[in-house]
C-alpha cells in the first residue's frame, strides 16, 4: 500500500499528514493480519466495551513509529498511558476503531491517527483495515482518499439523507439514544450503525453518508475523522463545541435540520 500524493507545499501540517498516513497504514497491516482471530483480553467502561491484545499491539507499534519519525512528540491513545513530549506536536491515536466489529469479524474496522500543533488538530489519517482505503487531510489543504481529493455530498434536505450513528456502552445513554432514533428515523432516507466513528466521519467526507451523529465519542474516535470531514466540506460540531457529548458531521445543507431533530 502506498501513501499517494499529498499537497505540494510541505508545511508542518502536510508533513504530519504524510507521517499519519504512513503509520496508520502500517498499523492497519498489523490489524489485518489478525482479522478472524481476535479474542477479548479485557473490558473497560462496561462489560460490552472490550479490548483485544491486537488493540494494545497496534497502539504500541504506532507509538514507536510516530516517535521514530517525530521525536519529542506527545502521544495520547485509547489503550496506553500518555507520553508527554518535549515539543508542540502531539498525536491522538485509536489503534482499532471498531473493536467490537474486529472481535466479531465484521468488516468495519479502522486505524485513526491525528496530529496537533499547539493543541490544534492540523493533520490526520484514517485507514479502513478491510477495504484498504486511506483517508487523510491537513488543515487548509483539503481531504483525500488514497491521495485523490474528496468532497461531502450536496444533499439539501434531511429527508433524502442517509445518516450514520452509533450507540453508547452505557445503558442509560442508550435509552436516550432510542428516543432520538424515534424522532429521526421517520424524517430521513435511512439510518446506518456500522461501528466506527472515524470511518463514519470519513464517509461523510466522501459522500457515502450524508450525515453522522453520535454521543459519547472520545477525541481518539473523532480527531482525525472530524478534520477529514471538515476539510472535505462537511460541517462538523464536536462535544467541546456543544457541551452535550455529541459529535455531528453533515453536509452543510442539512446540518441545522439534523441538529434540531437530534437535540429535540
Amino acid at each position: 500500500m502506498t501513501t499517494g500524493p499529498v499537497p505540494p507545499a510541505q508545511s508542518a501540517a502536510t508533513h504530519l499528514e504524510v507521517v499519519a498516513v504512513e503509520v496508520a497504514q502500517l498499523a492497519a497491516q498489523l490489524v489485518r493480519a489478525s482479522v478472524g482471530r481476535a479474542a477479548a483480553a479485557g473490558t473497560k467502561s462496561s462489560p460490552t466495551d472490550v479490548v483485544t491484545a491486537t488493540d494494545v499491539e497496534s497502539e504500541s507499534m504506532i507509538r514507536r513509529e510516530l516517535l521514530d519519525r517525530c521525536p519529542g512528540s506527545s502521544i495520547a491513545g485509547e489503550e496506553l498511558a500518555d507520553d508527554h513530549g518535549t515539543n508542540d506536536v502531539s498525536w491522538t491515536v485509536d489503534p482499532i476503531d471498531g473493536t467490537v466489529n474486529f472481535l466479531y469479524d465484521l468488516p468495519v474496522v479502522s486505524v485513526s491517527i491525528a496530529a496537533s500543533i499547539g493543541g490544534r488538530i492540523v493533520a490526520g489519517s484514517v485507514v479502513d483495515v478491510l477495504r484498504g482505503e486511506t483517508f487523510s487531510a491537513s488543515v487548509d489543504h483539503g481531504a483525500r482518499r488514497d491521495g485523490a481529493p474528496i468532497t461531502s455530498s450536496s444533499v439539501p434536505d434531511l429527508g433524502q439523507s442517509l445518516v450514520g450513528t452509533g450507540f453508547s456502552y452505557a445503558s442509560a445513554r442508550r435509552a436516550e439514544q432510542s428516543s432520538i432514533l424515534n424522532r429521526l428515523l421517520p424524517v430521513v432516507r435511512d439510518i446506518r450503525c456500522m461501528g466506527s466513528a472515524a470511518l463514519n466521519m470519513c464517509w461523510v467526507g466522501c459522500g457515502r453518508l450524508d450525515a453522522y451523529y453520535e454521543h459519547d465519542t472520545k477525541p481518539y474516535d473523532y480527531a482525525a475523522g472530524a478534520l477529514i470531514a471538515a476539510e472535505a466540506g462537511a460541517r462538523v460540531e464536536l462535544p467541546a463545541d456543544n457541551g452535550a457529548a455529541l459529535s455531528i458531521a453533515s453536509t452543510p445543507g442539512t446540518f441545522d435540520q439534523l441538529r434540531s431533530v437530534v437535540f429535540g
